[in-house]
C-alpha cells in the first residue's frame, strides 16, 4: 500500500463515494490524519484500518453511532475487531442459509398443494441455522460410545462439568454434575427429560464466575461459534480443565481425506475460510491435540460418520441433521447428491474407494483438544 492514500483513491478502493468519506470526516468517525505534498488530506495505514472496520460494520447493518462506539472501544484491538467481524459475517451467512432452507421447504409444500400458516411464513425471518435443522437431530444424532469414552476419560476426575454448545445433550457424562449452555431454543427444547440443566447463552460470553467448574467440554460445536478463540478462552476462564472435540483443516491435503469433500462437495473448503488453525484453537486453551478415529458404524450421524456407508448421504433425514448441507446451499447439495447416486449406481464410488471398504475406523480430521 502507498504510504498515504488520497480521498479519491480510498473511495475507489473501498467502493464508496468521496461524499461518504467527507461525511465520515465531518462527524469524526474516520478523519484522514495526514497531508499530501500539495496539502490535501490523505489516509495513513492506521486511518485505512479504521475505515475498513467502519465500512464492515456499516455493511452488516450497524448505525453510525453504534459503529463509533465499537471502533473507539479501547479494549478492542484490530485483531479483536477482525474476529468479531468474522463471527458476525458467519452468523449472517448461517441465517441466510437457514432462510433458504425454510423457503425451499415452503416451495416443496406449495408444489404439493400445501399452504403454510401465517406463523410459519413469518418464522423464516427469524431462522437461525440450528433452529432450521435442529428438529432433525433426534433421528440421527446420538452419542457414539467409543468417542464418548475418549471425551469422558479426558475429563479426568472432574466432578462439575460445563458443556458448552450442548445441543440436545449428547456426550454429557451421567456420573458428573453437568451444567449445559446452548443458545438455540430449538435445541434446548429437545433435551430429554432428566437432562442436565441448560442455560441460554453463547460460548463467547459465559455467565459464570472464574473457575466455577472442574472441567468444561465442547463437542462438535466450535465451528458454529461466532468467535471460536474467544469462546475457548471463556471456557478456560470458567474451568480448570478443557476437553474440546473439533476439526483439523491444517494438514496438507486435508480436502482429499474424505471422499465426500474430494469428489462431490468442493464447496466445503469455502466454509473454512478464515477458520482458526488447530494450533490457534489448542493455544486458546493451552492444550494438546489428539486424533479421534471414526468407526465405520458410528452411531452419531455427523458429517463424516457415514464414510463407509455412502448410501446414507442420499437420505434427506441424514442430511438435514448436518449443518454442512445447509451451509453449502441447496444447489451444491442437489448436485452432490445426484452425482453420488449416479456413482453408487454405476459402481464408480466402489471403484474409487475400494481401499476403505475393509477398514474399521479412519482418521478424517476429528481432533480432541485437552488442557
Amino acid at each position: 500500500m502507498e504510504e498515504h492514500l488520497t480521498v479519491g483513491r480510498v473511495a475507489e478502493l473501498a467502493g464508496v463515494t468521496v461524499r461518504t468519506l467527507h461525511h465520515y470526516d465531518e462527524i469524526g468517525l474516520v478523519r484522514p490524519s495526514s497531508r499530501t505534498a500539495v496539502g490535501y488530506r490523505a489516509y495513513t495505514a492506521g486511518d485505512v484500518e479504521r475505515l475498513r472496520e467502519v465500512l464492515a460494520y456499516r455493511r452488516l447493518g450497524f448505525g453510525l453511532r453504534e459503529i463509533a462506539d465499537l471502533v473507539d472501544d479501547p479494549a478492542t484491538d484490530a485483531v479483536a475487531h477482525l474476529r468479531r467481524l468474522r463471527g458476525l459475517l458467519l452468523d449472517q451467512r448461517d441465517r441466510a442459509a437457514a432462510m433458504a432452507t425454510a423457503i425451499d421447504r415452503e416451495l416443496e409444500a406449495r408444489a404439493m398443494g400445501i399452504r403454510t400458516t401465517p406463523e410459519e411464513q413469518l418464522k423464516v425471518f427469524g431462522a437461525r441455522l440450528y433452529d432450521a435443522i435442529g428438529s432433525a437431530y433426534p433421528a440421527t444424532r446420538r452419542t457414539e460410545p467409543r468417542i464418548a469414552a475418549r471425551i469422558w476419560d479426558a475429563l479426568g476426575d472432574a466432578r462439575t462439568v460445563l458443556n458448552v454448545g450442548a445441543g440436545t445433550g449428547s456426550y454429557e457424562p451421567h456420573d458428573r454434575d453437568v451444567t449445559a449452555v446452548e443458545p438455540s431454543a430449538v435445541m434446548r427444547a429437545q433435551r430429554p427429560a432428566g437432562a442436565a440443566p441448560c442455560v441460554a447463552a453463547a460460548a463467547e460470553s459465559l455467565p459464570f464466575e472464574d473457575q466455577s467448574f472442574d472441567a468444561a467440554m465442547a463437542v462438535s460445536t466450535v465451528h458454529h461459534w461466532a468467535d471460536p478463540v474467544a469462546g475457548l478462552r471463556e471456557m478456560r476462564r470458567v474451568a480448570r480443565r478443557m476437553v474440546v472435540l473439533t476439526y483439523d483443516a491444517d494438514e496438507t491435503g486435508w480436502a482429499h481425506r474424505f471422499w465426500l469433500i474430494r469428489d462431490y462437495m468442493p464447496e466445503f473448503a469455502g466454509l473454512l475460510v478464515g477458520w482458526p488453525s488447530l494450533a490457534d484453537l489448542a493455544g486458546a486453551i493451552g492444550g494438546r491435540a489428539e486424533p479421534v478415529l471414526i468407526p465405520w458404524d458410528c452411531a452419531d450421524g455427523f458429517f463424516e460418520a457415514y464414510w463407509r456407508r455412502p448410501e446414507a448421504y442420499l437420505d434427506e433425514h441424514v442430511r438435514r441433521a448436518v449443518s454442512v448441507w445447509t451451509r453449502v446451499g441447496p444447489q451444491a447439495e442437489r448436485r452432490a447428491v445426484s452425482r453420488l447416486a449416479d456413482d453408487l449406481s454405476s459402481g464408480r464410488w466402489a471403484e474409487r474407494n475400494r481401499e476403505i471398504v475393509a477398514l474399521d475406523a479412519v482418521d478424517l480430521g476429528l481432533r480432541l483438544l485437552v488442557a
